[in-house]
């Protein structure tokens, strides 16, 4: 199994981290020995939309040979033909993933035509143009496309792909190793 992990100038870094974390540890924590990953850009080097700088592994290389495509938002998501254009290349990738406005995305490159899709609720209308119907749901799966709310739920997304891709147990497992969930703290006095 290879994952595409797609980055960009602009995005949000937790969209893209929150379930990098998760699946990665598929194959840290030995669920998934076979698990490769890739980070994927046009560029070597972008910055997100603090301008924290991340760098890439595969840099303009199509998107066809991936197994699942990974695709974070960002305020103001990259809809620019060149970019789009890059994104179609996985057009034969099997699973395609998205959290918070990644969904405009994966829209814009006509992977949400005929869908039910979900996004940051700030984006429902935006969304409706690419999609059949919005959902109003943390996570959405309509066929081989998962899409998921604002950008915290790119650490359920990646927990629940855990246990598509690995079973309840891994995912169970990863969950406690992150501490995730907590209860929220006050502080002591």
């Amino acid at each position: 199994m290879r994952i595409a992990f797609v980055i960009y100038d602009g995005m949000t870094t937790l969209d893209f981290i929150g379930a990098y974390d998760s699946l990665v540890r598929l194959q840290t924590m030995g669920f998934l020995p076979d698990l490769e990953w890739d980070v994927c850009a046009q560029t070597e080097e972008i910055q997100d939309g603090t301008e924290l700088a991340i760098g890439a592994s595969q840099v303009g290389q199509s998107l066809a040979d991936y197994d699942l495509l990974y695709v974070p938002g960002a305020r103001r998501p990259p809809l620019d033909t060149e970019f789009i254009d890059w994104i179609r290349t996985a057009a034969p990738v099997e699973g395609k993933v998205s959290v918070c406005t990644g969904a405009l995305i994966l829209g814009e490159a006509g992977f949400l035509e005929g869908k039910q899709a979900t996004t940051h609720p700030m984006a429902f209308d935006d969304l409706r143009r690419y999609c059949t119907v919005v959902e109003d749901r943390r996570i959405v799966t309509d066929g081989n496309v998962t899409t998921a709310r604002g950008v915290t739920a790119s650490i359920d997304l990646g927990l629940y792909l855990c246990e598509e891709l690995a079973g309840k147990d891994a995912k169970e497992q990863i969950q406690s190793q992150m501490d995730y969930p907590h209860e929220t703290c006050s502080a002591v006095d």
